[in-house]
């Protein structure tokens, strides 16, 4: 694409968000693109196998396409199928594996830098999740083969002895997966209970497993040491040492913030990191650079979720579409 060629709006990210922004763009006679760095819906093609979502079907509709799933509650194979389909449905203009790696500002508008082409856009938006960046724990020993920071199955530690660190959704799903697939699970839980976020129909079941001892946990605690077949935790009567085969560090994940800022939109100077954005346009300070979905959360990404935020491409591409008249 030269220079001459000038897109309506830019699309960085090819979720749920981005694809819907793509559906209204295209709704409202716009030249866009949608670009993401990995395949469809890469965040939820990375999520565990088995894994089933919160929300019913018909809150993860997008573009009038209707979510028809075998439960209640759709899982990660049937979420996959329906956005492709969306996709398919709409013709989407989409670009996929294309990281996105600069944006530039020149005369009012951005040329988009990405490790396949330079694109040009008079507007943006930012619609990137938050399932690239792990967050570490800073323990010694986190380097080792043996700890895992992304969960896929439970079939690979059948038999094994697996320290699973944290108490939220993700933690709790591959603590009671591994643990029916014949794993002696341990639990390290920096809190005095389970989370309160974790899914209703789950949290029961995970208290009952602690509480009758088929999973361990150590509450109030925190790994301190890993090593080749022991882990070392700092627990409130002191430290322990269990013998441990693999860690699976459920810890959350963090978003990217360097395309951000790289581009100028503003983040709090505070803990959480989040987007300056009018929440009436979802504009940034940047003008015609506009934010979508989980992003807008900064690192509270618990705040946004695909059912909440598809509000998000209605609200930018009508403001896009009045900038133009």
């Amino acid at each position: 694409m030269n220079k001459q060629e000038v897109l309506d709006v830019f699309i960085i990210g090819a979720g749920p968000i981005g694809l819907a922004c793509g559906i209204e763009a295209s709704k409202a006679g716009l030249s866009y693109l949608v670009a993401d760095k990995g395949c469809l819906t890469n965040s939820i093609y990375n999520y565990p196998l088995n894994m089933a979502f919160f929300s019913t079907s018909e809150r993860l509709e997008i573009g009038n396409v209707p979510f028809v799933s075998h439960h209640y509650k759709p899982n990660r194979t049937e979420a996959l199928e329906y956005y492709r389909r969306v996709a398919m449905h709409w013709k989407l203009n989409v670009k996929l594996y294309c990281k996105v790696t600069d944006i530039i500002e020149e005369n009012g508008i951005y040329k988009i830098c990405t490790d396949d082409n330079d694109y040009y856009s008079k507007a943006i938006i930012v619609a990137t999740g938050f399932f690239d960046i792990p967050n570490r724990m800073n323990v010694k020993g986190e380097e080792l083969a043996k700890v895992h920071h992304y969960y896929k199955e439970p079939y690979p530690y059948y038999g094994q002895k697996i320290v699973v660190v944290g108490s939220a959704n993700s933690a709790v799903d591959v603590a009671l997966e591994t643990y029916r697939k014949g794993a002696e699970v341990t639990m390290i839980i920096r809190d005095d209970k389970i989370s309160d976020r974790v899914k209703y129909w789950v949290k029961p079941d995970i208290e009952n497993r602690i509480k009758e001892e088929s999973i361990k946990a150590y509450f109030n605690s925190s790994l301190s040491n890993i090593k080749p077949k022991e882990v070392d935790i700092i627990t409130s009567n002191g430290k322990v040492t269990i013998a441990n085969d693999f860690v699976l560090a459920m810890t959350g994940y963090t978003p990217d913030f360097s395309l951000l800022l790289n581009a100028g939109i503003t983040v709090s100077n505070d803990e959480f990191k989040r987007p300056v954005y009018n929440p009436d346009t979802m504009e940034t300070n940047c003008k015609n650079i506009y934010l979508a979905g989980v992003i807008c959360g900064g690192l509270e990404t618990y705040k946004w979720f695909i059912e909440n935020s598809r509000i998000h491409a209605t609200m930018i591409i009508s403001n896009i579409t009045k900038k133009k008249k």
